[in-house]
């Protein structure tokens, strides 16, 4: 049997929320977390909104996620984000022990990649490049336009 529900279509749910950040003038990041194919938390970047530099979408979905969860420990969970987690987020996935973090596009400057996987738990599987283009080009449209 065929599942709808694949990375393609999670991820267009975090890009959904990282369209919604567009909108509110917040870089556009978004990131669902999902549970057996069941999104228990969705999240888009409020740093503006809330004054918070910690205000990232992943950092929000994590907190929204253990408290669904009743638990600050997130083994059998997958983390979508748009744009590659920087290391603060990645050490948020690291306490939390995500499953899975599945992500965009890189973040060449500030993505903890730069820095290498251990920086996630090291059980994590990590994915990415997953709708990469459609992250990428949301970026590029926000700080284009901000620059005018």
């Amino acid at each position: 049997m065929i599942s709808p529900f694949n990375d393609e279509y999670f991820m267009k749910q975090a890009l959904a929320e990282a369209k919604y950040a567009f909108d509110k003038e917040e870089v556009p990041v978004g990131a669902v977390i999902v549970v057996k194919n069941q999104i228990i938390a969705r999240a888009h970047n409020q740093t503006e909104l809330l004054t918070d530099v910690t205000a990232h979408a992943e950092m929000i979905a994590l907190t929204s996620a253990s408290s669904a969860l009743g638990s600050k420990y997130l083994p059998d969970a997958k983390l979508y984000v748009t744009l590659e987690p920087c290391m603060m987020c990645s050490g948020a996935m690291f306490w939390s022990q995500m499953g899975h973090v599945i992500f965009g596009a890189a973040d060449e400057k500030r993505g903890f990649m730069r820095y290498g996987k251990e920086l996630l738990h090291p059980k994590t599987k990590l994915s990415y490049g997953i709708m990469e283009k459609e992250s990428q080009d949301l970026l590029k449209e926000f700080f284009q336009k901000r620059r005018k």
